[in-house]
This record gives C-alpha cells, sequence and structure tokens, in this order.
C-alpha cells in the first residue's frame, strides 16, 4: 500500500467516528457531541398504551408504530421529553416521558398533546400533531412549536402552557398572511440559556423564529404569540436565510433542529438536512439526514456568518439506518441539564436516541 493510501485512511478515519459523529473543526460556537450507544435508543413504541381518541371515539394504541422527533425542556430539576408518537393508522399525537437523568425515561399513560374537536380538528386530523419544539416564553408561558397535518398539507402551529399539561392552541403560525395554508413547519425560536432553562429572547424589540423544510425562513413577533413572516423585498416571497448546497450533506433540503441558541459568537442553529440523489455528499446514500450546525448574527438573525461543511451526527447503527423512513438521524430535542448537553433525536423515523456532550 502506498504511503498516499496509507494518509487517505488516516484521515478517514479520524473524520468519521466509529459512533456516527463526525468531527467538524473546533470552533467555540459549535456544539460536540458523543452519542449514547450504550443505552440508545433510549424509547421504542409500546404495544401497551391505549387512548380513547375525542375524534374518532375509538380505543387506539397510541404508540404502537413508531415514536419520534422529540423536543425537550428541563422543568423542575426533570427534562421532560415531548416526542412524537404514531398508532397504527399513522395518526401522530405528542406525549411526554420524563427522567432524572436525562438518559433514562418514565413513559406517559397517555398522550398529553393531541388531535381534539375543537375549532383546529380540521387541520389536524388525520395525521395528527408533529415534531415539536419547545421553549420557555419571556412572560412564562412555555411555547410549543408544533406541525399539523390534515393528511394533504403540513402547517407550523403554535400552543402554550403555563404548566406543560393544559395547552392553548393559538392556530397556524402563518395565519396572518398568505402563507397561512401552504406547507410549512419546523419552527425554531430564537432563545437564550438561563442556568438549565431555554427561553425566549428578542432581538431589536421581537422575538424570531427559524422555520422551513426546503430552504430555511425566518417570523418575528412582538409577543411570541402572534407572528409574521420576512418577505424579500425584490421579489415578494419568503425570505430565504439558509438554503441547500450541491455537492454536500445538506444537498436536497435543509430544515431546523432544535429551537436556536444565542451564544457569544451568535445564533447557533442546529439543522436538519436530507443528502440529494445526484450532486450529493457521496460519502452518504441518497437521502440520507444528517445534521449540522449554522452560525446566524445576534443584533440581524437573518445575517448568515458561519456553516459547517460538514454533518456532524448521522445514521451509522441499525435503528438508525432501517426503519419507517430509512437512513435517518433527525435532531430535534436539546437540553442543557447536570453541566451537559443533552441533544435527543429520531432514528429512522422509529425510535428516539440521544447524544451527549460528553462521554458517558
Amino acid at each position: 500500500m502506498s504511503v498516499n493510501k496509507i494518509l487517505i485512511l488516516a484521515v478517514a478515519f479520524l473524520v468519521f467516528s466509529c459512533n456516527g459523529i463526525r468531527e467538524n473543526s473546533q470552533d467555540p460556537w459549535l456544539l460536540g457531541f458523543v452519542k449514547a450507544d450504550s443505552l440508545n435508543p433510549i424509547l421504542e413504541p409500546s404495544q401497551i398504551a391505549v387512548f380513547e381518541c375525542p375524534i374518532s371515539n375509538a380505543i387506539v394504541h397510541w404508540e404502537e408504530r413508531n415514536v419520534l422527533n422529540p423536543a425537550a425542556v428541563v422543568k423542575d430539576g426533570i427534562v421532560h421529553l415531548f416526542y412524537r408518537a404514531q398508532d397504527s393508522a399513522m395518526t401522530s399525537r405528542i406525549a411526554i416521558a420524563t427522567s432524572t437523568d436525562g438518559l433514562h425515561f418514565s413513559r406517559p399513560a397517555e398522550p398529553v398533546f393531541f388531535p381534539e374537536m375543537d375549532e383546529y380538528s380540521s387541520l389536524e386530523w388525520p395525521g395528527g400533531v408533529e415534531d415539536p419544539r419547545i421553549v420557555k416564553g419571556g412572560d412564562g408561558r412555555y411555547l410549543l412549536t408544533y406541525t399539523a397535518y390534515d393528511g394533504k398539507t403540513a402547517r407550523l402551529c403554535l400552543a402554550s402552557s403555563r404548566d406543560l399539561i393544559t395547552w392553548e392552541r393559538h392556530g397556524p403560525v402563518l395565519a396572518d398572511s398568505v402563507y397561512r395554508d401552504t406547507w410549512s413547519k419546523s419552527g425554531a425560536v430564537v432563545s437564550r440559556l438561563e442556568g438549565d432553562e431555554v427561553i425566549a429572547t428578542k432581538i431589536n424589540n421581537y422575538y424570531w423564529m427559524y422555520f422551513g423544510d426546503t430552504d430555511l425562513f425566518m417570523a418575528r413577533s412582538p409577543d411570541g404569540i402572534h407572528w409574521s413572516p420576512l418577505i424579500n423585498e425584490e421579489n415578494g416571497e419568503l425570505f430565504s436565510v439558509l438554503n441547500p448546497r450541491p455537492g454536500y450533506f445538506d444537498s436536497r433540503l435543509v430544515e431546523p433542529g432544535p429551537y436556536a441558541l444565542i451564544r457569544d459568537e451568535g445564533v447557533l442553529l442546529i439543522y436538519n438536512a436530507s443528502n440529494a440523489a445526484n450532486n450529493n455528499d457521496p460519502d452518504l446514500p441518497k437521502f440520507t439526514y444528517a445534521a449540522g450546525q449554522a452560525l446566524f448574527s445576534i443584533d440581524e438573525p437573518w445575517k448568515l456568518i458561519n456553516r459547517t461543511d460538514d454533518y456532524f451526527i448521522y445514521p451509522d447503527k441499525p435503528y438508525e439506518m432501517e426503519g419507517e423512513v430509512n437512513q435517518v438521524c433527525f435532531v430535534e430535542g436539546l437540553v442543557h441539564f447536570n453541566g451537559k448537553w443533552f441533544l435527543y433525536y429520531g432514528t429512522a423515523d422509529s425510535r428516539i436516541a440521544v447524544a451527549v456532550s460528553e462521554e458517558l
């Protein structure tokens, strides 16, 4: 074997770790993680739990098919994991699992947030409520962004709660715009860390949110409840702040992960990405979901400052590579707890796993 070949293999070994984490540069704004392989997956579908659906009036095994794509928040020293669960009909509901260590979770008997017979049922049925993100608002209310899916169109929606149990729906985030009934999802609110609490934070008198699952767009709000999308004055369309890149792991689409985090260097957005079928990252199978990190200006949160060239987490375990949708690591929950960062992610749209900022 030639010296050059040996060097190439050595570099490849350093770049791709054995636990599905890919090293990026050591820029101070980046967060680094190690998968908790000895514990993962931390949640799997269950045939046990049942629930009486208020729309169908039927008893359903509400998490028997898949559990996936969780958000997370720390309240009263406990990690609350808001996870999406699907029944056999593929209707999604959101439930809360709890943990005192961020790794081992107690499951609930029933979901906490689900389609009901109300003014929003036509938006949420039969697909359900999907893919939550959660932060604490400036007034103490928890803000939950989620996807309402009627079986045809996904709409980014918002709900709020004082106690994480009783929720008030506020409807589509884009309700006051021409985009109300267009496809939208994945709302990541710009927030700061105070202790172990993540709190939505105003910049220039507004709250800000990244959203979208093609390009990324932005919306802003004076109160955290009523939002308006940023519009490109040149073409009248949604203002794009992050785009797919031909030849990279994010060549097909980009989509927000957890909330966006204000750091000293700027606003950090961990984002999900899909690899295109052509002109993509050749190291990944086509349509693989992996995640990257981007940095935006604190004063101008729509202005991109930096972006990783590589993904930092990707599917490399059987439960990440095969499932309802193959080749998926979809990051969505992030908490700071007991001095560490815990990153929760869906695997192959079927199970839930965790990566931690320090080795266990």
